[in-house]
C-alpha cells in the first residue's frame, strides 16, 4: 500500500508476535491450549533428548571398555613360531607409528577355577601378559610368585565375587592344553593378588590375569595364541595405526582395530538410534498439532487486531510471519524446556547410577550401568527437527490468518 506506515516493515512482525504470545487470552481455551502446546512440545523434546543420550552413553561406553580390554589396534599371528617373527627392527619400527603408545603380547587360553567357598568350578578366560605391556594389564608386583613358588593371578572384580576369593587366598586353576599333540589338563594352584573391574561384564565375570610364560606353559604352547596390542593415543586414530602397522607385519600378522571387530554391533547399535529418534520424533509430531491448534484459537481471538494491522498497512505476508513467529516461539519455548529437562534427568540418572543391570542381565548387554551422556550434536538434531516441524505445522493456520479480509475482520464480534 502506498501510503503504509514505514514502520510496519522491520522486525515489527517480531514484537507483534512477542506482545501476542505475552497478553493474556480474552478466554481460557488460548491459554489452556498454549500451555498444552508448551508442555506436549517439552515432553517430546525431552524424552528425545533421553533416548539419544542412552544411545550414545551406552555406544561411547561399550567402545571404552572394549578398547580398555582388547586394546584398539591387534596384530594376530598367523601360523605358528610368532616369537621369532616379531623382530627387534619391527617393534622399532612399530613404536615408531605416530599415536603408538605402547605394544604388549598377549597370551589366551582357557581353564577352570575354583576355590574353597565355591568348589563347583567356573569357566575362565586366562589373559597371560607381561607386566606393564598391552591394554589390560598388571604390574609386576601383582604378578610375582609368592615365595613358595605359587603363580599371582588378577581376577575379575565379578569373578572374584562368584568365588568367594579375597586377596591372599589360594584358589586351583584347571588349564586345557596340548602335550604331544593332545589335549591335556594342566593343574595349577594360583594366589589371587588383587581384582579388577572394567565396568565390562563379559571381561569382570570371567577374565584371569596371570604371567604369559604360565599361562603359555599352561597351554602347551600351541592353543596360546600370542597377540600383539597397540595401545594407542586416540582410538579414532586406530584405523590408521592398523593400516601403517600392517605393512610392518605383512605378510606374518593379520592386523585388525576395534572397528573392524565390532563393525556389525556399533552399526546395529547406529541403525537402533535412528529408528528410535524417528519414532519418539511422533511425540514431536504430535505436539504440533496443539500448536496449530493454538494458532486457530488466536486468530478467532485477535480478528479485530488483524484488521486493524490490515488497515494501517501490514502486508498479508508480514502478517503471516507474525503466527509463523508466534508458532516458532511456542515451539521453542517448549524445546528449550524439553532440552533443560530431558540434560537434568540424564545427570540424575548417570551421577547416581540408576540404571544398573544384576549380573546375569549385565552379562547380555556387557556392562553394569549405563551412562547418559548428553551430546551436543544430539541436541542440536532434537531441537533443529522439534522447531522445523513446529513451523511447518503453523503454515497453515498463518496462511489462513494472512487471506482474512480486513474490513470483515474490523466488523467480527
Amino acid at each position: 500500500m502506498p501510503g503504509a506506515d514505514p514502520s510496519l516493515s522491520g522486525p515489527l512482525p517480531w514484537l507483534i508476535a512477542w506482545r501476542f504470545l505475552r497478553g493474556r487470552g480474552k478466554s481460557r481455551l488460548l491459554n489452556g491450549t498454549a500451555r498444552a502446546a508448551l508442555l506436549s512440545t517439552a515432553l517430546g523434546v525431552m524424552a528425545m533428548i533421553i533416548a539419544m543420550a542412552l544411545m550414545t552413553g551406552y555406544r561411547e561406553d561399550l567402545q571404552t571398555k572394549l578398547v580398555r580390554g582388547n586394546a584398539a589396534v591387534i596384530a594376530y599371528p598367523v601360523g605358528a613360531g610368532s616369537e621369532d617373527r616379531l623382530t627387534p627392527e619391527r617393534e622399532r619400527r612399530l613404536l615408531a607409528i605416530p599415536g603408538v603408545r605402547r605394544l604388549g603380547k598377549v597370551a589366551y587360553g582357557q581353564g577352570s577355577l575354583s576355590s574353597s567357598k565355591t568348589p563347583e568350578a567356573l569357566e575362565v578366560v586366562l589373559r597371560g601378559v607381561d607386566p606393564g605391556g598391552g591394554q589390560l594389564t598388571a604390574t609386576a608386583e601383582q604378578l610375582r610368585p609368592t615365595p613358595e613358588g605359587i603363580p599371582s593371578a588378577v581376577l575379575g572384580k565379578d569373578l572374584a565375587d562368584r568365588l568367594g576369593a579375597k586377596p591372599g587366598e589360594t584358589l586351583r586353576l584347571v588349564a586345557l592344553g596340548f602335550s604331544e599333540g593332545r589335549p591335556r589338563f594342566h593343574y595349577q594352584s594360583v594366589r589371587v593378588s588383587a581384582t579388577f573391574a572394567t565396568g565390562f561384564a563379559e571381561f569382570d565375570r570371567s577374565w584371569v590375569l596371570l604371567d604369559r610364560a604360565l599361562v603359555e606353559r599352561l597351554m602347551g604352547g600351541i592353543t596360546a595364541m600370542d597377540l600383539l596390542e597397540f595401545t594407542v593415543a586416540d582410538t579414532e586414530e586406530a584405523p590408521r595405526i592398523a593400516d601403517e602397522a600392517a605393512h610392518v607385519l605383512d605378510p606374518d600378522f593379520v592386523v585388525t582395530d576395534w572397528r573392524q571387530l565390532n563393525r556389525e554391533l556399533f552399526t546395529a547399535l547406529q541403525l537402533q538410534q535412528r529408528v528410535l529418534f524417528w519414532v519418539l520424533g511422533m511425540i514431536v509430531i504430535v505436539s504440533t498439532f496443539n500448536v496449530a491448534s493454538t494458532l486457530v484459537v488466536l486468530v478467532r481471538e485477535r480478528m479485530r487486531d488483524i484488521g486493524l494491522l490490515g488497515a494501517l498497512g501490514l502486508k498479508p505476508s508480514r502478517l503471516q510471519l507474525v503466527f509463523l513467529v508466534y508458532g516458532g516461539f511456542l515451539g521453542a519455548f517448549g524445546t528449550l524446556l524439553g532440552v533443560l529437562a530431558g540434560a537434568a534427568i540424564c545427570w540424575v540418572l548417570t551421577t547416581f547410577e540408576l540404571v544398573r543391570f544384576d549380573p546375569e542381565v549385565a552379562a547380555i548387554y556387557f556392562i553394569n550401568s549405563v551412562p547418559f551422556r548428553v551430546e551436543l550434536w544430539d541436541v542440536l538434531e532434537v531441537a533443529g527437527f522439534a522447531l522445523l516441524i513446529t513451523v511447518l505445522a503453523c503454515f497453515i493456520p498463518s496462511w489462513g490468518a494472512a487471506q482474512i479480509d480486513p474490513s470483515s475482520a474490523l466488523r467480527y464480534e
